[in-house]
């Protein structure tokens, strides 16, 4: 059966003149109906005939996420566990601010990408995320968030797909998301609310660029290539020079600066020796750094920089003229902050 949920407008749109031999205009009905308003059965679908919902509902489905588990955190963060069609358990949280309503989406089940400080990557890969999946983690919050009271048609504002997985490495369901998410017809998120981060799959980066107008995030930290291949298996491929050229290619353009994560560990890539590599890395980039204190995964070996000397070393970028910020960690006491997510008792 064809999931209409992983579908673009487009292939949409020849699925239903080509397959269901429909006016054109059905396809804009099926689209609003799955994906603005999040409804996943045709019978729900009043203002399609009755002969029209009997025939999508014996040639295609509506793919969707459900709900397996609920944790909050007392900082107001909200990490919701979704079970797909085959049993796997994938992780997005939900990280409400005054200004804005993020959600941060996976995109994976598990992941390849082995980086040493990371529990998604205790994981391995299990396999991507189909794009209904993708999207559905947006549709089951935004539902969630109006049982909570929320009165908006879509209460999230903001996307980053910092979540389960390495987005690049199922850059085609993710571009099929992304392109589903900024529809008129559907959830119709600005291209400026939407943030996708790598590790550094160079040659998806420039592919990225071209391909796509959403926001990109780098996860960097290290300062040099000899710690980066230590906690990072991606850099032995990509030696961080080759990474700083792709950035140089990438498009700025309406607010699209790239943005540089660097996590913080206690003595691995946080003294100021690190600082004064990074900014010469960085100095003249039209990019900014979030700098993550890290956040602590029993049996990983890692510990988090203190205050202090997070607060140092950003100064240190900031006086080489290097925008950096000190981003604040959400959802630590459920296990639901940076490089926290992994399910121990994910379907094999």
């Amino acid at each position: 059966m064809t999931d209409l949920a992983s579908l673009s407008f487009e292939e949409l749109s020849a699925f239903v003149t080509g397959t269901l031999n429909e006016k054109p205009f059905r396809a804009r009905q099926l689209f609003n109906w799955v994906h603005q308003r999040g409804v996943t059965d045709f019978a729900q679908m009043t203002d399609l005939s009755k002969a029209l919902r009997e025939r999508l509902t014996a040639t295609a489905s509506i793919g969707k996420v459900e709900k397996d588990l609920e944790q909050k955190s007392v900082d107001g963060t909200i990490k919701f566990r979704f079970r797909t069609h085959d049993g796997k358990l994938i992780e997005s949280v939900y990280m409400p601010s005054p200004d804005r309503k993020t959600l941060c989406v996976s995109t994976q089940v598990g992941c390849a990408m082995g980086c040493t400080f990371c529990m998604t990557a205790t994981l391995g890969l299990k396999r991507h995320l189909t794009p209904s999946e993708i999207v559905g983690q947006v549709h089951a919050v935004n539902l969630e968030l109006k049982k909570l009271g929320e009165k908006a048609e879509r209460p999230l504002t903001n996307l980053v797909f910092m979540g389960m997985g390495e987005p690049l490495h199922n850059f085609e369901n993710v571009k099929t998301a992304l392109g589903i998410l900024r529809h008129e017809q559907g959830p119709n998120f600005s291209s400026r609310h939407i943030t996708v981060s790598t590790v550094g799959l160079v040659p998806m980066i420039e592919r990225f660029a071209v391909e796509t107008d959403v926001k990109l995030a780098i996860s960097l930290n290290a300062s040099n290539d000899e710690t980066r291949s230590q906690v990072m298996p991606v850099n032995k491929r990509w030696k961080i020079a080759d990474l700083l050229d792709a950035v140089r290619k990438f498009p700025v353009k309406m607010g699209r600066r790239v943005t540089f994560e660097y996590v913080l560990m206690q003595g691995v890539n946080d003294s100021d020796q690190n600082a004064h590599e990074l900014a010469a890395l960085l100095r003249g980039l039209p990019v900014k750094v979030n700098l993550i204190q890290y956040n602590d995964n029993p049996g990983l070996g890692f510990h988090s920089t203190v205050d202090n000397r997070a607060e140092a070393f950003r100064a240190i970028l900031e006086r080489s003229e290097v925008p950096a910020f000190i981003r604040a960690n959400r959802g630590r006491d459920i296990a639901a902050a940076c490089g926290q997510l992994a399910n121990v008792d994910a379907a094999p």
